[in-house]
């Protein structure tokens, strides 16, 4: 008898997209997460919640094929039949594939797992179980990149996750058209844009950004890759634990190791695991989880 397919996990999102829309995340998947890709048995990722149109799949199945290994998998879920059906010209197996699903992952054990415009749509309160099961999913090793940008990518948000919790949370713009780093806040991931306000360590990370970009005004005339490479290396001086070199920091981004979003008197899982395995507060994040990265 045949295995029954489960029940797909999750609601219906707006469906909007644009190509290229991915191509800040898709790269820096690519660059940070290739090693794990390239370390799995199975190079099987899941694009979840594609949308109206099956583009950024294609796109991340290009990218990751040319980037990391030419046998990747894609496979992109969405719980809406119609728009898997719509998907299907596009598809090309077995490295690209589309089918019904939400955050059970359609019963996939993928090695990494990309949500981009998903939780946006959902409640602050249901995004911690979200983040469960699509993690408790996840093939051995697997990691979880969920996040948010604008209709056309040029400002986004994404925090790395693996069976433990959330890794880092990184910040990304199209430096050409970013007026200042507050313009940031708009696209924090749902687990944070609620937060940015007084007293929380995201909103003191974004007015230390916003500061540090108005005092680097004199790089301006250098194009503005030179005032946000000033702008990031005087944050980390602060005491910020931002990651990476400048080669990253060149492309836009920043990123820093996950705190939770404040200090918390009812602990999640992810906190309590954190803490049962050594987790240590970090005073750069004003009392935020801080986990080992190697990154």
């Amino acid at each position: 008898m045949a295995a029954r397919t489960p029940r797909p996990l999750g609601t219906i999102t707006r469906g909007t997209t644009n190509p290229n829309r991915l191509r800040r995340v898709d790269n820096w998947i690519v660059d940070t997460c290739g090693d794990a890709l390239r370390a799995a048995p199975d190079p099987l990722v899941v694009d979840l919640g594609y949308g109206a149109s099956p583009v950024t799949a294609v796109e991340l199945r290009a990218r990751l094929a040319a980037g990391v290994r030419t046998d990747v998998r894609v496979v992109g879920l969405e719980i809406d039949p119609i728009r898997v059906a719509d998907a299907q010209p596009a598809a090309d197996p077995p490295g690209l594939t589309f089918a019904r699903g939400g955050f059970e992952l359609a019963g996939l054990r993928p090695a990494l797992v990309r949500a981009f415009n998903v939780l946006r749509q959902y409640d602050e309160s249901e995004v911690a179980a979200a983040w469960a099961t699509v993690t408790s999913r996840l093939a051995p090793g697997g990691l979880f990149v969920e996040g948010t940008c604008d209709e056309l990518g040029r400002l986004a948000g994404w925090i790395l996750l693996d069976a433990t919790g959330p890794r880092t949370l990184t910040l990304a713009a199209r430096l050409s058209t970013l007026q200042t780093p507050a313009e940031l806040a708009e696209r924090l991931p749902k687990a944070l844009i609620h937060r940015n306000v007084p007293g929380e360590p995201i909103h003191d990370l974004i007015r230390a950004l916003d500061d540090a970009w108005h005092a680097a005004a004199g790089y301006a005339p250098y194009g503005p890759r030179q005032r946000w490479l000033h702008t990031v290396a005087a944050v980390r001086a602060q005491g910020w634990p931002i990651l990476h070199r400048p080669r990253r920091w060149r492309q836009g981004e920043l990123t820093l190791p996950w705190p939770s979003p404040t200090p918390n008197p009812h602990p999640t899982p992810f906190d309590q695991r954190a803490e049962a395995r050594g987790g240590r507060r970090s005073a750069g994040w004003a009392g935020g989880w801080v986990r080992g990265c190697r990154l």
